[in-house]
Order: C-alpha cells, then structure tokens, then sequence
C-alpha cells in the first residue's frame, strides 16, 4: 500500500538520505554539502523555504518530492518548482513517481497555483519518457542558467 505524507522535522536525516541518493544516481555523488542543520533550519523553521512529501510503501521510505513556490510575473500568480523527485531504485516502476507527481499536481491545484515546473538531465532517459508520460513538457526557447561561487561574488563586489 503507498501513502504520501507531509515530511515532519524526525524525517530530516531520511531527507538528506534520499537527496545523497539522488546525487549519486546523477553522477554528482561529492556534490551535495547539505546537513542536516541545513535542512532543519530551512524546512522547519518558523519561515521554511521548501516543502517535502515522503511516499511510503508498506510503511517503507519509497521516495520523495521536494518542492517550493516561484512566482510567476506573467500569470500573476504563484506556482509549484519541483526541485528533486526521488524513487528508490527498488520502487521504480511501482507508479510512486506518479503518485508522488500527481499529489503535487492537486496541491497545485488546491493552492490556487498557476502550474508546476521542474528540470530534468538531457542524459536521463527514463525520467524524460516518465515526464512526457504525465503530460510535461520541455519550454521553448529557454535554458536554465545559474551564477554561483566565485562568479557571484565577482558579480556581487565589482556589479
């Protein structure tokens, strides 16, 4: 049986588990610096950035969602970013993503939010085909860019 539940604070060090699992699945195994006391500090504060939902099969951690609000200007209103969706490898298959997917979409939905988006790796096939297989789509025209390290302090000290 598969229930998804609201993570809670006892659930932090499953969180950072599942995240290492992920990184490691992506081939970026010595990427992740999160801690725990990250995770604590910014889910279950008294002003938490993100959001998790825990899939359990048979009361057995199957995987996650980890996601925030963005706000988008031209729909005037908030929507659903899907940072990482997880499924254990021994999950796969078992229609957790989807739940895990589909759950999102009617807290989408609940919320008043205009949609949701995600990113996925170019190299990911399955996941690509899961994505298309709900309904996603890929934007066009638009690439994801990021500043960080030393370009953003660059950025930040000299304008």
């Amino acid at each position: 049986m598969l229930t998804i539940r609201s993570a809670a604070p006892q659930d932090v060090p499953l969180i950072l588990s599942l995240v290492r699992e992920l990184a490691e699945y992506e081939r970026e195994p010595n990427s992740v610096s999160a801690t725990e006391a990250d995770i604590r500090r910014d889910g279950f504060g008294t002003h938490p950035r993100f959001r998790v939902v825990i899939a359990e099969s048979d009361g057995e951690p199957a995987g996650m969602a980890f996601f925030f609000s963005h706000y988008s200007t031209w729909k005037g209103r908030e929507g659903i970013f899907v940072e990482d969706l997880i499924v254990r490898p021994r999950f796969r298959g078992q229609g957790v993503g989807k739940a895990l997917m589909a759950h999102l979409a009617r807290t989408t939905i609940k919320e008043g939010s205009y949609g949701m988006r995600w990113e996925v790796l170019d190299w990911n096939e399955p996941a690509v085909k899961f994505y298309k297989g709900i309904g996603g789509q890929f934007r066009e025209h638009q690439r994801t860019m990021q500043l960080t390290g030393k370009d953003l302090k660059r950025l930040a000290e000299n304008g």
